[in-house]
């Protein structure tokens, strides 16, 4: 079991006479993860309300902000027993079999074009065998043809625009893995959260996007953009693509600065310290 403990602290401008916002930096409630404590400190004296979308477990921090400076502060310890799987074992599940709770992953959604780049996707991967081995096929495709430099793309940029630009971040990392998983007729969902052992090369802490792909009943993680360790993830949303899963939502005239982010393993309830590392085996963070 790896356990571990993060900070998120956010700053904002605001202008008269306010601003509305949803958050989604609240570590996730799922089957594998849990959240052995959280602090949340918010510097204005406003109300606000936590919800948990009862499907996809997603906790929503809403509050009304006055003018001026606000400032959030979320820490939080949470466990994640990941549940493994011999890659080789898990198959792909036909459509007409997938939960109602599933459907939504295998069509086409804003930024995950799939129905445009369907042949382009059955000319690639349609000849490979169906399972573990072709979403790996696909997330190393990306890898390989998509080059991770900051401040390359906009909030619009979608999975077509990163097929023709081959440029991007992890979110449109993500995106296009999502587009090529589904278009071949694979549920695959966009995932946001934090992670550890990012290399400090790409500079200090942020928040991270990754892919969850259907398999075998259960969603199994993936980081296209190569730049994470899946073990590591803190899982704060899921949904069918940034439009879903954003950490901030803001609506008003706001400024907004760098995310402070800071996150550690630590030991575990039984005095362990489990340090998060790369394998080959497949992981989940979430139930069947």
């Amino acid at each position: 079991m790896v356990r571990l403990q993060f900070s998120i602290e956010l700053h904002y401008d605001i202008a008269p006479p306010g601003g509305d916002f949803i958050f989604n930096i609240h570590a996730a409630h799922t089957a594998q993860q849990t959240v052995v404590q959280e602090n949340l400190q918010v510097s204005q004296a406003v109300p606000y309300d936590i919800d948990t979308d009862p499907v996809s477990r997603n906790r929503y921090l809403r509050l009304q902000a006055g003018a001026g400076h606000l400032q959030l502060l979320y820490a939080a310890t949470v466990d994640i027993r990941h549940h493994t799987a011999a890659p080789q074992e898990l198959g792909e599940v036909p459509v007409c079999q997938l939960p109602g709770a599933v459907l939504p992953y295998v069509y086409p959604s804003r930024y995950c074009q799939s129905d445009r780049l369907q042949k382009f996707a059955f000319k690639e991967f349609g000849h490979l065998p169906q399972g573990y081995s072709r979403a790996q096929a696909i997330r190393d495709w990306v890898l390989q043809r998509v080059s991770f430099e900051s401040n390359t793309t906009h909030g619009s940029t979608s999975a077509l625009d990163t097929v023709i630009d081959r440029v991007g971040v992890c979110r449109d990392f993500a995106h296009l893995m999502i587009a090529l998983c589904r278009a071949v007729n694979m549920p695959a969902r966009f995932a946001t959260g934090i992670d550890y052992g990012a290399s400090p090369v790409l500079g200090p802490p942020d928040f991270h996007a990754y892919v969850e792909v259907y398999l075998s009943h259960r969603w199994y993680l993936f980081d296209p953009s190569g730049t994470a360790i899946p073990m590591g993830f803190v899982r704060f949303a899921t949904g069918r693509d940034a439009a879903d899963a954003a950490f901030a939502t803001l609506f008003g005239s706001v400024a907004s600065g760098a995310p402070i982010i800071q996150i550690q393993a630590v030991p575990n309830g039984q005095g362990e310290l489990v340090t998060p590392r790369h394998v080959d085996h497949a992981l989940s963070s979430d139930g069947a």
